[in-house]
């Protein structure tokens, strides 16, 4: 799911963070995370932050997903829940815990998207589509259950076929907030180490019946879908239950999280970011590929 509910609520949130003033809230806790410590706010001050920016539109919830140091500062991840539905949003702290940024932070330097195209590199364990020995990489994070990541999937489906000298891998990243989308996890990665060529087909098929499989009939839904797509239900049923697909599904999530994936769908083109798939974007799409193909020579 895209990190916000929608355009509007895009502009409401940028405002409102930019226009709060947190300078009477306690002092932040000091956690230490992973040889680098960060002034982090505790869930209580986020919550009191939160409540104060949107307290006065009831119909807005949320829930604090996740607070950690990046790159010196505290990134604050939350789900914000409204009668449109649910999206993951994403802002920063100031080690002084007065002022919060919204948008992203970047990689820099020469060689901005290696770090990140290295650790992909290392880490994919997806289906993969293309020649394995191809210049260019195209990793997508997607979560089955995410009406953002059907949408998308034509636009993704158009690259790949345009691109027929990059490498495709699709990795599953369920998220939280969706509660079938890590058994939709599970069947895919059984499905795809059945027959590759059938995976493809389940992915665009649970897209399409999105709408109609729920958390109590998600096993009957899937395993049919599974049959659909030629391979035997049943069997992959059976599969999806096994330790050794949530071991398997569990590495893709903690790839996602190495190059700080938390929403979908998140594309790399050897390793440089694509956070928003827009179809009107295509073309631009293409020319990072062929750029990026051009630069790995």
């Amino acid at each position: 799911m895209r990190r916000f509910l929608d355009s509007a609520c895009l502009l409401m949130l940028a405002a409102s963070l930019a226009a709060s003033q947190t300078a009477n809230t306690p002092k932040l806790a000091t956690r230490p995370s992973n040889h680098e410590s960060v002034n982090l706010p505790s869930e209580a001050i986020v919550d009191s932050f939160l409540q104060q920016t949107f307290g006065y539109e009831p119909d807005i919830s949320w829930k604090i997903s996740s607070i950690k140091p990046v790159a010196g500062v505290a990134e604050v991840t939350v789900v914000l829940a409204s009668p449109q539905g649910q999206q993951l949003s994403k802002f920063f702290v100031t080690p002084d815990g007065e002022h919060a940024i919204t948008g992203d932070i970047i990689p820099f330097g020469g060689k901005p998207f290696a770090k990140d195209n290295a650790i992909l590199e290392k880490g994919i364990n997806g289906p993969q589509r293309g020649p394995k020995n191809a210049p260019v990489t195209i990793v997508e994070f997607a979560d089955l259950q995410c009406p953002a990541c059907k949408a998308a999937q034509p636009t993704v489906q158009q690259l790949v076929e345009a691109e027929p000298n990059a490498s495709f891998v699709f990795q599953s990243f369920p998220l939280e907030m969706h509660n079938w989308a890590m058994k939709g996890a599970d069947y895919a990665d059984c499905v795809a180490r059945t027959s590759n060529d059938a995976l493809w087909k389940f992915i665009a098929t649970v897209y399409d019946r999105q709408p109609e499989i729920t958390a109590e009939n998600v096993d009957d839904k899937l395993t049919q879908i599974a049959d659909q797509s030629g391979v035997k239900g049943a069997d992959i049923a059976t599969c999806a239950s096994k330790p050794e697909t949530k071991t398997h599904v569990d590495a893709s999530i903690a790839l996602g999280k190495a190059v700080d994936v938390n929403g979908t769908p998140t594309l790399f083109i050897n390793g440089r970011r694509i956070g928003n798939v827009d179809p009107h974007m295509l073309d631009i799409y293409k020319k990072l590929v062929d750029f990026a193909a051009k630069d790995a020579k």
